[in-house]
């Protein structure tokens, strides 16, 4: 993410109706690249805003998507979800700084992975800067989007998982399938970075790489038993709304924060972050009012969830009006794979990983190749580049992020299968996950 303002979304929808006459789309000037850029220095406005806005995503997963998730499971699952999201926070830091930094911004030159140049924090010092803030706050912030990315994957087999199983799981993934990706898509020697792709803050590396594990999990580990028969309705949408509301303020940090400055871009990611997310809400109630006859406070936080996803990607290249189409075009999509192609295809995604976030993530990048065209307000397309040339480079890094984590995936789920086993037994899952792993319930009456 060290140059993240020039990278990749992608993206599963792309020919909306664009017309001809903005493929052609011009740039805006683009600076003497002959210029001598100038050393870097500390900015300690650029650092104090970066160590806000790590704070910001850490709260995004603690507590935040801990109580969104907690919330839409049954009260027998609830500690269950809320230490599989801990102890993935404290495991996957643990990994950061020993390997994850390394293998995502090791300063290898391969176009794959960073390399084992800075191995347990090798060469990263209280002085070493990154752009304008200290190196040890950009591997911070970072980190923090390495937290959250495998902690959203959990909430499509919730209820039903062995809580070791996770563990294996998350560390295997993280090594083999985020790292890479961040690699390719953030550091400036990675495929998709040299490709001109667009993801301001994480459409793919996050989204689309999350869904689609969440995704092979659904078959990897089966459906919760007493689906269709048993009652399984959220046992809290109170604190499902609170958790999605911290979500909302937490995404300041991994949006405006992701211009890696306290400067316009972040302003810009602000802003849109605010209306893409209220437009998506808007938008999920209306259509869930016209099919259902009502609006639900799920539903508006599953909006809630989609706009924010799908404006990650876009945040830094689009302008308002173009954060709010995007808004509005997310909901109903997300909303069609949720209460229809699940159904149809029968996969148990328990808290709707897939729709929202995979699907969500790949809209998102996608139309980040068309909003972020001057025509519809956005800051335009790199020197000679057209909306058609970016809109293939943005499906090519979506295509090689399902292909990349949907390989992975099946391959870690596999070991970890034969390693822990996956699933907990009838009589286990029954019981419920607080008691049979952890001892505890989240109530007592």
């Amino acid at each position: 993410m060290r140059l993240r303002n020039l990278l990749y979304p992608a993206g599963l929808l792309a020919g909306l109706a664009v017309t001809a006459a903005f493929a052609q789309d011009a740039t805006p000037p683009v600076a003497d690249a002959t210029a001598a850029a100038p050393a870097p220095t500390l900015d300690g406005g650029d650092t104090a805003w970066m160590m806000t806005s790590s704070l910001l995503v850490l709260f995004m997963t603690l507590p935040g998507l801990a109580l969104f998730y907690g919330g839409l499971v049954r009260a027998k699952n609830m500690l269950s979800v809320l230490m599989q999201c801990t102890l993935i926070t404290g495991l996957v830091m643990v990994i950061w700084v020993l390997w994850g930094y390394s293998f995502a911004f090791g300063g290898s030159e391969s176009a794959w992975w960073g390399g084992t140049g800075k191995l347990f924090l090798s060469g990263v010092t209280k002085d070493s800067l990154s752009g304008t803030i200290p190196e040890y706050v950009f591997c911070v912030f970072q980190m923090t989007f390495a937290v959250i990315t495998p902690a959203l994957i959990i909430g499509s087999f919730a209820e039903r998982v062995k809580f070791t199983g996770v563990l294996l799981f998350v560390a295997l993934w993280v090594t083999f399938v985020y790292f890479p990706i961040a690699h390719m898509v953030w550091d400036a020697n990675g495929f998709l970075f040299q490709q001109g792709a667009m993801d301001f803050a994480g459409g793919t590396v996050v989204h689309i790489n999350a869904g689609i594990a969440a995704l092979i999990g659904c078959f990897f580990v089966g459906k919760r038993t007493g689906l269709g028969k048993d009652i399984m309705a959220p046992h809290s949408m109170t604190l499902t709304m609170v958790g999605a509301s911290i979500l909302w303020v937490g995404w300041f940090g991994f949006n405006a924060g992701s211009a890696l400055a306290a400067n316009g871009t972040a302003g810009l990611a602000m802003i849109n972050t605010f209306v893409a997310t209220a437009a998506a809400i808007l938008s999920w109630s209306a259509v869930e009012g016209l099919g259902r006859g009502k609006a639900s406070m799920l539903g508006a936080a599953s909006g809630m969830v989609a706009g924010l996803v799908a404006i990650t990607p876009a945040c830094g290249f689009v302008g308002p009006m173009g954060a709010v189409i995007l808004g509005l075009i997310v909901s109903p999509v997300c909303y069609f794979f949720v209460s229809v192609v699940k159904n149809a295809v029968k996969y148990d995604d328990s808290l709707d990983v897939f729709g929202v976030h995979g699907i969500g993530g790949m809209v998102g990048a996608i139309l980040t190749g068309v909003l972020a065209s001057p025509s519809f307000g956005g800051v335009g397309y790199a020197e000679g580049q057209t909306m058609a040339g970016q809109l293939f480079v943005q499906i090519e890094g979506v295509v090689i992020t399902i292909v990349w984590c949907g390989v992975g995936s099946i391959i870690f789920y596999a070991i970890t299968k034969a390693v822990t086993g996956l699933r907990p037994t009838i009589e286990e899952e029954r019981e419920g996950l607080d008691l049979t792993y952890h001892g505890e319930a989240a109530y007592h009456s």
